[in-house]
């Protein structure tokens, strides 16, 4: 068993346990070298990496986490490397500190995985989400399908999108039911981190979150939400944003209040990321539509740490011609922190007294709520 960790400050903590570590016992069919499994999970300050050679189908690995980890066991049935491009024979499953059995007849995204509460209430979610997940699969693999320029195209975004979203709505059922119906389970407090809208209604999401059982809510994951929770009540719609302070390109410090008496929309976005690589062309239209009428931008970035180059590069390739500001800390962003951000592309529409006005508009309706508030470009 050969293990490798690697840092990941960036990721999120997880509900603390109590209990010595795991065993995860598998059994595949009758595999030997060099058929490999590979265990990947993330902690509060890692990514762990973990392999076991297959003798007669069995392999095993042993270790500690302090919270149930969501991890990925990958089975190369030959000696070719892992590719995280490709699925591959692959099963997501959740670690937590108990003997953990994995066995199927032959690929172990078949298999059945028994001795874990926290896998238990998985299955049954994964179950019940079997249809829409199918549908949403099929999607990904349509998407990957595609070339960059064809993912590009305008037209199908936003087919993608309408797509995506109805899959979405048909999800949100199932997963409210069984959140209602398992209060004292860690998977409906996973599957309620999942669904929360903070941005309509921060204190509905709050009084949802205190149906939880008091065990669960004392978890690590339960302690993030409700810390995700408060930051959604500050920066909920009508309250006033909060100031931070960041360097520019030029490493020149710049505060969100230095642009108090103008329309602001403070965008939050990366290099790395897809989905805000693929919103910028509508900010940098809404950007020249507007910016004569007391509208700007402020591009917040959490590119990580040694990346400057990068995020650079992005901004004069996208077009970015606005005041751009990173710490180069990742999702350790402090402005990110402050203001809750747990997925980007993301922003937050300021009036000139300060106040928020919106928040996460894109798209055509970025245009629609700008116009409402500017007047209509000429």
């Amino acid at each position: 068993m050969k293990k490798t960790i690697l840092s990941a400050a960036f990721l999120l903590p997880l509900a603390a346990m109590a209990q010595d570590g795991y065993t995860i016992k598998g059994k595949v069919g009758a595999l030997n070298a060099p058929a490999k499994a590979y265990l990947q999970y993330r902690t509060a300050k890692a990514v762990v990496v973990d392999s076991a050679e297959l003798k007669n189908g069995v392999f095993e690995f042993k270790g500690k986490v302090t919270a149930p980890a969501e991890a990925r066991l990958i089975l190369k049935h030959d000696a070719s490397p892992v590719d995280q491009r490709k699925a591959g024979d692959v099963l997501s499953f959740y670690v937590e500190n108990k003997v953990i059995t994995v066995n199927a007849a032959d690929s172990v995204k078949k298999a059945t995985v028994k001795g874990s509460l926290v896998n238990d209430d998985n299955a049954k979610l994964k179950a019940l989400l079997k249809s829409p997940n199918d549908k949403m699969n099929a999607l990904s693999t349509e998407y990957y399908s595609k070339t960059a320029e064809q993912r590009q195209d305008p037209a199908y975004r936003k087919s993608l999108e309408e797509r995506s979203d109805a899959i979405e709505k048909e999800m949100a059922p199932i997963n409210k039911k069984f959140i209602a119906e398992n209060r004292n389970s860690y998977i409906a407090l996973v599957a309620f981190r999942g669904s929360m809208d903070l941005d309509a209604d921060p204190q509905g999401t709050e009084a949802d979150f205190n149906k939880f059982s008091a065990a669960v809510k004392a978890t690590d994951l339960g302690k993030s939400i409700s810390e995700t929770i408060e930051s959604g009540k500050k920066t909920a719609v009508g309250q006033m944003a909060m100031d931070f302070t960041q360097n520019d390109v030029n490493d020149k410090p710049v505060k969100l209040s230095d642009f108090r008496g103008k329309y602001v929309l403070v965008d939050f976005w990366a290099s790395w990321c897809g989905p805000c690589r693929g919103e910028n062309p509508n900010v940098v239209a809404a950007y020249n539509k507007f910016k004569d009428k007391n509208f700007t931008v402020l591009g917040v970035s959490l590119d990580q740490p040694g990346k400057k180059d990068a995020w650079v590069q992005a901004i004069e390739k996208d077009g970015l011609n606005w005041t751009q500001l990173s710490d180069l800390q990742g999702w350790n962003n402090a402005a990110a922190k402050m203001y809750g951000v747990r997925a980007i592309p993301a922003n937050f529409l300021i009036d000139p007294s300060g106040k928020i006005v919106a928040k996460n508009v894109r798209g055509e309706e970025l245009h629609k709520k700008l116009g409402d508030l500017l007047g209509t470009s000429k």
